[in-house]
């Protein structure tokens, strides 16, 4: 719908003066048929008001009294005032009547455009969100492209069937007072889908009734395939459950190598008193050789222990196993779930600025997963109570040397007396802590040919730094 074109400034003054004088141009073409007063520069005004504002049809309505004076002779003044008055009166309430008239034009053009961009919208809704349209008795009356591809079936075989067909458990009867508007809560769960192949669907059902809902259409649906975000929310658990076994492997790996070196020593001297008991005696002849037997005995029990103990931390000790190519980038963004899990316990901001080019290196990826989960939780417990806590995972390529991946805090940072002990053994700075979780991440991080470091952070807090090589076939 096209708009009437305004006339202002010198343009609309313009038009006023050229109305009026076609107007009385064209009256004086009439004057055989008789005297025509006021009649003919009606037209001027109303075209006047149509295409400009008040000041300029005032103009046209002066113009048109004073041309009928100068022509037009009357039998007094006050007949003249008269007329005159009755057609300033007449003219301005035609006037008003075509400015309203154009006011509703233009909001009715308006209202055309704000129709036709939700037109747009809803065309562009229906098109994309699978959307189906039920009857009082839940049978589908129609379905949107995206709810037919959803289902992979025909939307016209599909019109007619009732809804439960597609969605498992689903029965409008039985919604009661929450088939209106909302969303609609499954039996157990999630709402089930079914497709023609057998694969389920794990839906969210919104339904809104239709504000003059008839027997026909009565109610729509909207879909939403959770599919995918449950199928990743399943492989994030799943992760998580091979990071805390990988880990628990770890621990009990670094405490049986802990313990056997902290035993080694005391069993090492029991055996060598036992050696010396031996000699004592052997010396007593006759009389000490049941002793020597049992001294004998118990000495094998001793070294049987030491051995039974560094089988233990060769079994459990952190090696290279199953060291293959991964990308950094890929690694970590595996671990998005997990991060998302801490930052929200903790309530602490976690960022990851990953360089993703040349990122590939020698890795067990699990391990080195937890190796990063476990700096991370530590930077995060850390940073807790700053006022605004941010923990920054940063990776950079140092090109044939490795890659490096820097997990930062702004939190309180680590003691220079502390930053010597802080990777050893049983040595925690946390009341509840065993002293192991720094001291197994390095493990792993040094099975990989790497090393972890630590630092001053430019955020204030600690900086842990994993370098990590290419492997013997990179560079």
């Amino acid at each position: 719908m096209a708009t009437t074109r305004t006339y202002r400034g010198w343009r609309a003054y313009l038009l006023a003066v050229l109305s009026v004088a076609a107007c009385f141009a064209l009256r004086g073409a009439l004057e055989f048929f008789g005297d025509f007063f006021y009649l003919p520069a009606v037209p001027a005004v109303v075209l006047t008001a149509m295409l400009a504002r008040r000041a300029p049809t005032a103009l046209a309505i002066a113009l048109s009294i004073a041309g009928n004076i100068l022509l037009v002779p009357r039998a007094g003044i006050a007949d003249t005032v008269i007329n005159a008055g009755l057609f300033v009166a007449v003219s301005w309430l035609v006037a008003e009547i075509c400015w309203a008239q154009r006011r509703m034009h233009r909001r009715s053009i308006e209202l055309t455009r704000t129709l036709a961009g939700r037109n747009a919208v809803l065309d562009t809704v229906l098109a994309t969100v699978p959307v189906v349209i039920l009857d009082r008795g839940g049978r589908i009356r129609r379905l949107t492209p995206a709810a037919a591809s959803l289902f992979d079936v025909d939307s016209a075989t599909t019109a007619g069937r009732p809804f439960g067909d597609l969605v498992h458990g689903f029965d409008l009867s039985r919604q009661g007072d929450k088939a209106s508007n909302g969303p609609l809560e499954a039996p157990t769960g999630h709402w089930i889908g079914r497709r023609p192949d057998g694969r389920p669907l794990i839906l969210s059902l919104q339904m809104g009734v239709m504000p003059e809902a008839s027997e026909e259409d009565y109610a729509a649906v909207c879909i939403t395939d959770l599919t995918e975000a449950e199928t990743a929310t399943e492989r994030a658990r799943e992760l998580d459950i091979q990071l805390n076994h990988v880990w628990r492997l770890n621990s009990l790996g670094e405490m049986a190598a802990t313990l056997a070196h902290e035993l080694n020593q005391p069993l090492s001297a029991a055996t060598t008193y036992m050696q010396a008991s031996q000699r004592d005696i052997e010396r007593a002849g006759l009389i000490g050789q049941s002793a020597a037997r049992t001294l004998e005995l118990a000495k094998g029990q001793i070294l049987r222990a030491g051995t039974i103990i560094r089988r233990m931390r060769d079994m459990l000790a952190t090696g290279t196993r199953g060291l293959g190519d991964e990308q950094i980038s890929s690694m970590i963004e595996d671990l998005g779930p997990s991060f998302a899990l801490i930052s929200r316990d903790r309530a602490v901001e976690i960022r990851t600025v990953i360089a993703n080019n040349d990122d590939t290196v020698r890795a067990e990826r699990i391990q080195f997963q937890q190796a990063l989960i476990n700096l991370v939780r530590n930077a995060a417990e850390a940073a807790a109570g700053q006022a605004q806590p941010v923990v920054v995972i940063r990776g950079v390529s140092l090109g044939e040397e490795g890659y490096r991946v820097t997990v930062e805090d702004n939190g309180p940072g680590i003691a220079g007396d502390d930053i010597e002990s802080i990777f050893r053994p049983m040595t925690t700075t946390k009341s509840s802590g065993m002293g192991l979780g720094l001291s197994v991440t390095r493990k792993i991080v040094e099975s990989h040919g790497g090393a972890l470091t630590v630092g001053r952070s430019d955020m204030g807090g600690a900086a842990f730094t994993i370098d990590l090589p290419r492997g013997a076939d990179e560079g």
